[in-house]
């Protein structure tokens, strides 16, 4: 299982979350079929995708305006436990968290802790959705 938990601008705390057993690419973007959606004008209709593979996932940029770990941007790289991206230099954050045999290898990038009870936004604002969590 890999989660997204989208984090809090300022306090870097989950405020909204998705999870995905068995897909085989999970695509982050703008558009409403994207399996995560971002309603923010520096992502991109397709910004970025995840990859399964047989022993990890694979984070691969498509989107116009970059995507970032570590204020560095990347075109494809191995997810790490509890890596943070950001889409585009001023966009949203998605930490990445991985369950099983993904989980294992050793991280290259900080970890941050996950988080023990995400939340959900309390305002209600549709502002960012999944397309199997979508308000209408």
């Amino acid at each position: 299982m890999i989660t997204l938990n989208l984090l809090h601008p300022i306090e870097s705390t989950p405020i909204q979350t998705w999870k995905f057993d068995s897909e085989p690419v999970i695509r982050i973007g703008r558009s409403g079929d994207n399996d995560v959606i971002l309603y923010s004008s520096v992502v991109s209709r397709y910004h970025v995708e995840l990859h399964r593979h047989s022993l990890y996932w694979e984070i691969v940029n498509i989107g116009a305006n970059g995507t970032y770990i570590n204020d560095q941007q990347i075109d494809k790289e191995r997810v790490q436990n509890g890596v943070t991206i950001r889409l585009a230099t001023t966009g949203p954050k998605l930490q990445i968290l991985l369950d099983g045999v993904e989980s294992m290898s050793p991280s290259s990038h900080d970890a941050a802790t996950s988080p023990k009870s995400p939340t959900k936004p309390s305002d209600g604002r549709p502002t960012f959705m999944s397309r199997k969590d979508s308000v209408i």
